[in-house]
């Protein structure tokens, strides 16, 4: 092979990965994880995702502590602020995940994922 191949053959690859990456990328981007920011913070960010994005679908997700301000978020931005668009629960996941915490413990927190999809 030549050099030039290589270099074209390489080219493809990183194009091909750069792909990949960017596919994961939009499939979350209406994606909204909550945390320790303000409330309103997340609202805001879901109507976002519904008015500005025109997203199709949006999902909460949460762990541990979080995932009542999750379902706080959900029902705010549906009730307040996206009541003319129709904006209804499609799925909720739970599960847990498990980590050593700095003691060295195996720990679970639980998991939540909410789907709202315009209806």
């Amino acid at each position: 092979m030549t050099e030039e191949t290589e270099t074209t053959q390489e080219q493809k690859i990183e194009t091909k990965d750069t792909s990949e990456n960017q596919s994961e990328t939009l499939e979350k981007d209406n994606t909204i994880f909550i945390g320790i920011k303000p409330f309103m913070n997340y609202v805001t960010g879901v109507v976002i995702q519904f008015q500005t994005k025109q997203q199709k679908e949006v999902i909460v997700s949460a762990r541990g502590k979080f995932i009542s301000k999750a379902v706080d978020v959900v029902e705010v931005a549906k009730r307040t602020f996206l009541k003319e668009q129709n904006i209804k629960v499609d799925d909720i996941q739970i599960s847990s995940e498990s980590f050593e915490n700095k003691e060295g413990r195996r720990i679970h927190v639980s998991t939540i994922a909410i789907k709202l999809i315009k209806g």
